[in-house]
């Protein structure tokens, strides 16, 4: 089974950014569709970003123009990055692989101060 795995999460304050990296050591996503969801406390799971085999992307209206979504097919990650963050966007970032894979990460704590 493909194993995700997520990091770049940390503390920062509004304003700031972070990168956010998605890899699957010993399998390649050149032919999935990955997306990063987030889950903040108390509510449910959210999609902020979709990135497909063919390289097109999309981004939920809560981040656009802020988070942008990247596929590094020499380092085989999918990476998030987000800019001007808000502590709205404090959550536990999660990476999903779709088809054949059907695969989460353990997810990485992004942290927005005020």
């Amino acid at each position: 089974q493909v194993q995700l795995v997520e990091s770049g999460g940390g503390l920062v304050q509004a304003g700031g950014s972070l990168r956010l990296s998605c890899a699957a050591p010993g399998s390649s996503f050149r032919a999935n569709a990955v997306a990063w969801h987030r889950q903040a406390p108390g509510q449910q799971r959210e999609l902020v970003a979709i990135i497909t085999a063919g390289g097109i992307t999309n981004v939920a209206n809560s981040v656009k123009g802020r988070f942008t979504i990247s596929r590094d097919n020499a380092r085989n990650t999918i990476n998030l990055q987000m800019n001007s963050l808000k502590p709205e966007d404090t959550a536990v970032y999660y990476c999903y692989a779709g088809s054949p894979y059907n695969a989460w990460g353990r997810g990485t704590q992004v942290t927005v101060s005020s």
